[in-house]
Formats: structure tokens, C-alpha cells, sequence
């Protein structure tokens, strides 16, 4: 019992000894810590990725094969890092709109190492990537029509709309 008496004799003590002064170097250490705490609250966001889409007209020496008759310019898509991608899906977002379970028009999957990467054009073949389903090449992409980009690198899930550019030659 007389533990919690000298716990309660220290603890009055304590506060009839802190002046108010101390009382308020108190307050302000604790509001400083918050306001730096709020300043730099992106210290606990989630890691985003920046996605970005442009569209240029294909030079004449790189226009061979079947993205030569393609009706759009070629389509580059880049991020604000270098990113080890294990997942790339297009889909049309008119059929994600009306299906539970829309079909990709490209599917790409990395089984384990992918080779860190900035930028990519829609249809190129990805280092250490693979098509999701063997055999299946990208479906030309229509002009005007909007599209759903999904990336994954690792942990990080993210998406951006584009619209395709018809071909400018």
C-alpha cells in the first residue's frame, strides 16, 4: 500500500512542480511533432506509380510488318520510375463497363524476372515477359475508342485511360 501511496505523492509532486512555462514547451514540442507529421504525411501513402500515354507518328523506316497497317499512330506508355512489371492488361472500357469478366486485347505476365523498365510501346514483346495465354498476339487497337491500361509491379496494382490516335501519316 505504500507503493501507491508514494506512486500518487510523486505523481502530484510532479505536476505542482512543472510551471506553466514547462506546460506550454510541452504543448508546442507536441504540436510542432504534428504539424511535421502532416507536412510529411506521404511518408505513409501508398506508393503510387505515374502512368503517361502519348501517341507519334511511326518514322517510315520503323513502319514493317503488321503495325504498318495498323489505323492508329503507335502508342508509348512510360512511368515516372523504372519498374519491374508482372502484369500488363489493355481491356476496352466500353466491355468493362458491360462485363463482369471483360477479355483483355493484350495480356502480358512475368513468371519471375522481369527486366526493369521506363517505357513500352502497345504490341512490343517486354523482356522477361510473356503473353498470359500462349500464341496470342495483341488485338489492333481502334482509333477513338477508350481503353483501360492495368499495370502490377510487385505489391503496386495501378490503371490509366487512353484514347488511341488515328493514324497520322
Amino acid at each position: 500500500m505504500k507503493q501507491v501511496e508514494y506512486l500518487s505523492l510523486f505523481v502530484v509532486k510532479l505536476f505542482t512542480l512543472m510551471t506553466k512555462k514547462v506546460w506550454m514547451l510541452i504543448a508546442l514540442a507536441v504540436g510542432l511533432g504534428g504539424f511535421s507529421l502532416y507536412l510529411n504525411k506521404d511518408w505513409f501513402a501508398k506508393d503510387r506509380i505515374q502512368i503517361y500515354d502519348r501517341s507519334r507518328p511511326a518514322r517510315a523506316v520503323f513502319r514493317r510488318g503488321p503495325a504498318a497497317d495498323s489505323a492508329i499512330d503507335p502508342i508509348v506508355f512510360g512511368f515516372d520510375r523504372n519498374l519491374k512489371l508482372t502484369t500488363v492488361k489493355i481491356i476496352p472500357i466500353q466491355a468493362l463497363e458491360t462485363n463482369k469478366y471483360p477479355l483483355p486485347v493484350w495480356h502480358l505476365v512475368s513468371d519471375s524476372n522481369s527486366m526493369p523498365i521506363k517505357a513500352f510501346t502497345y504490341g512490343m514483346r517486354i523482356p522477361g515477359m510473356r503473353p498470359a495465354v500462349e500464341g496470342v498476339r495483341p488485338v489492333p487497337l481502334e482509333p477513338g475508342e477508350r481503353y483501360r491500361l492495368f499495370i502490377e509491379a510487385g505489391p503496386i496494382k495501378e490503371q490509366h485511360d487512353f484514347s488511341p490516335v488515328e493514324r497520322s501519316d
